[in-house]
């Protein structure tokens, strides 16, 4: 039976521990788990730790950890994803879909196109929100490290600061993927539900970046990561 493996926001180490709020709720109160019971926890650092719950209340959770070993490789491609900002479900998704790949950087995107605009408390929220969601990706598939999910950026803006081996921006008329060599690093740029322009991927490629092409079918903006991050990683890094 695999064990219950929880994120904990803050630095783990042996011995016992009182948990936060919000995880002791969920432990105690939604999986009603007991003393008694094993668990697995990670802080983010890389590394994982086999311990026993203590005590289980309802807002009191205590553990003792009792082992530490050294959690999930990172992938050895270095992925850092321009993912074009999109509304709801699908944002969720493309941060979800791409922690669950490896990407060890995620910026939302501002492009032309974006039907989304966040300012001050609302994007603070988002930024809480998206963190969430590639927590509990980590959780589910096993990584011990979370990826950086950077603040909301205009296109121009992070095509100056992006930095990589190999850069591409995804466009449906372009060199197919398989042509490049294997990088160490790789930025991939992806549009947002309207695509990027042709006056942004031109823009793009003036900064570096190469048109790669996935196949002959155009992907939806929730989609174009999955694919993309699958194949970079089947090419280049861990799959």
């Amino acid at each position: 039976m695999r064990l219950s493996r929880f994120f904990i926001d803050a630095p783990l180490s042996l011995g016992q521990h009182a948990l936060p709020e919000a995880q002791a709720h969920y432990i105690g109160r939604v999986l009603r788990h007991a003393a008694g019971d094993a668990v697995q926890l990670f802080d983010g650092s890389g590394q994982e730790f086999l311990g026993t719950l203590l005590e289980v209340g309802k807002k009191n959770v205590r553990v003792e950890l009792r082992e530490q070993f050294a959690g999930q490789a990172e992938s050895p491609l270095h992925i850092h994803l321009g993912q074009g900002l999109s509304r709801g479900e699908r944002m969720d998704w493309a941060i979800q879909k791409a922690t669950e790949l490896g990407a060890r950087v995620i910026s939302p995107i501002v492009s032309a196109r974006c039907e989304v605009r966040l300012k001050d408390e609302r994007a603070d929220k988002r930024m809480a929100h998206w963190r969430q969601v590639a927590i509990s990706a980590c959780e589910q598939c096993g990584r011990s490290v979370l990826p950086v999910i950077q603040a909301p950026i205009a296109l121009e803006e992070w095509l100056q600061q992006s930095e990589a081996e190999l850069k591409l921006v995804l466009h449906p008329v372009a060199a197919p993927l398989l042509s490049h060599a294997r990088p160490q690093s790789l930025a991939f740029l992806i549009g947002p539900e309207g695509g990027l322009s042709d006056s942004e991927v031109e823009q793009a490629q003036n900064a570096g970046f190469h048109a790669a092409r996935l196949g002959p079918r155009v992907l939806r903006t929730e989609t174009a990561p999955v694919v993309a991050l699958a194949v970079a990683q089947q090419l280049w890094g861990d799959f």
